[in-house]
């Protein structure tokens, strides 16, 4: 561990003596002091250290725990990865134990040993480096449930990465977001990074006429009504060892869903015209972009086939809030039109991509997929220009103000933003990325090395 690179160490301590000790005989590291929570607290959000060593009998009341465990709290709050180290009395192994349940690190009592101190500060500092770098490269990580969907959005990626926890699993999830946010393209990646043979198979429940999605999900016998000339199994049915897709259940009629309920419940059909149980093993997602606690209050969802559907919940954001995605999605969406159209290599124009970042795109990524498809067939030459996406040319910005009130972590956010921005401009071109930036290659590897950004 190069100590010099490291954060610095955080020593709390109210004895100003045992303070300078303890310092002195951790002089390898750089170090920071406080004396009471309060200081603690602002030397912890000035510096920003990784390990912290404490004392537990802290101003006002040093002959108490209290502000000790509070300050624990406060600091594992901040950075739950913290590694926090209680210095303890030698018969107070009850609250060093109590410390460490609570989340510390480990405890010493006093006097301590300065040489084992340092060797346990030594691993913490190792452990917090291993687990950053654990943390770089999962964000680095393209996940399987990925596969058709591009973005380089943070909370996309978590999003990702919470389908693939999931995917293993029989859980019924439910997505929520706007039209056209890529739903279906989850959907799809959770029934790939599953271990289900059987086939993928979607029903919009808002496409089909109400009289007739009964027969759609559940199937039918012959002779079941008028038209009906032979056996025809439903989707339900069709996707047994796979995974149905609900799309737009908060559409599902009434009456329908006390039987989609009672087949989430038992896992088994009757076909309509049918008297005959059939078992179904299927993993079932449901996707809507209405307000299904909203219909609950008017009584036009039923409440318990809800707490069925939504075991896990998703919440898909718009593609206005995906940083950088709007304009990565272009790119791709424009190589394959232009390829689709036989128009050789095309091209946006900067006006066209000034456009494409500050517009709102309230249809989200189907909105933008249609302007591209648009503008491939439209444009003139080589260039695709703003005119080409029908898209006004300075849009008003509704993007709320960042009000956070902590410097590194606003900083890192605009850096973060301003390395996706240019990267999504230059279509992935490192070099071109870099020039926009103003910076070197190697320091903008180093910028998407330390931000955990994938080329």
């Amino acid at each position: 561990m190069n100590s010099e690179k490291s954060p610095p160490l955080l020593i709390v301590e109210d004895d100003l003596a045992l303070q300078k000790q303890i310092k002195w005989s951790l002089d390898r590291y750089e170090s920071v002091t406080a004396s009471d929570r309060e200081s603690a607290l602002a030397q912890y959000r000035r510096h920003a250290p990784v390990v912290v060593t404490m004392d537990l009998g802290l101003p006002p009341d040093p002959d108490s725990v209290s502000e000790g465990f509070k300050l624990l709290e406060q600091l594992l709050e901040l950075d739950p990865d913290v590694k926090v180290i209680v210095l303890t009395g030698q018969n107070d192994q009850a609250n060093a134990l109590r410390a460490v349940a609570l989340g510390a690190y480990d405890f010493f009592a006093k006097p301590f040993d300065p040489e084992l101190l340092g060797l346990t500060i030594a691993r913490a500092y190792r452990v917090w480096e291993l687990q950053a770098e654990n943390r770089r490269l999962q964000t680095l990580h393209q996940p399987d449930a990925l596969g058709g969907l591009m973005t380089r959005d943070p909370e996309m990626l978590r999003i990702c990465r919470t389908i693939e926890k999931i995917a293993s699993s029989s859980v019924t999830a439910l997505l929520l977001g706007e039209s056209g946010t890529g739903k279906e393209v989850l959907a799809q990646g959770l029934h790939q990074a599953s271990r289900r043979s059987g086939k993928f198979v979607a029903i919009n429940c808002a496409a089909i006429p109400e009289n007739l999605l009964e027969s759609e999900l559940f199937g039918y016998e012959k002779g079941a009504f008028t038209g009906a000339a032979k056996t025809t199994p439903g989707k339900i049915e069709t996707a047994h060892g796979g995974t149905l897709m609900l799309d737009e259940i908060g559409d599902l009629p009434y009456p329908l869903q006390s039987k989609l309920l009672r087949f989430l419940q038992e896992r088994k059909i009757e076909r309509v015209g049918g008297r005959q149980e059939i078992p179904v093993d299927v993993r079932v997602v449901c996707a809507t972009h209405q307000d299904l606690k909203g219909l609950i209050k008017e009584q036009r969802f039923r409440e318990d086939l809800y707490y069925r559907v939504a075991e896990i919940v998703v919440h898909v954001p718009p593609l206005a809030a995906r940083k950088g995605d709007a304009l990565l999605l272009a790119h791709a969406f424009l190589r394959r039109f232009a390829e689709e159209h036989r128009r050789g290599t095309l091209r946006f124009s900067e006006d066209a991509l000034r456009a494409i970042e500050q517009h709102s795109w309230p249809g989200n990524v189907r909105e933008l997929l249609n302007a591209v498809k648009r503008a491939a067939i439209m444009a003139e030459g080589t260039r695709v220009e703003r005119e080409d996406l029908d898209l006004p040319a300075s849009p008003a910005s509704d993007d709320a103000p960042d009000t956070t009130l902590d410097l590194r972590a606003a900083r890192e956010k605009a850096e973060r933003d301003v390395v996706i921005a240019a990267l999504a401009r230059a279509d992935g071109n490192i070099v071109r990325a870099a020039e926009l930036l103003g910076v070197s290659r190697p320091t903008l590897y180093d910028l998407m090395h330390r931000l955990a950004i994938k080329p």
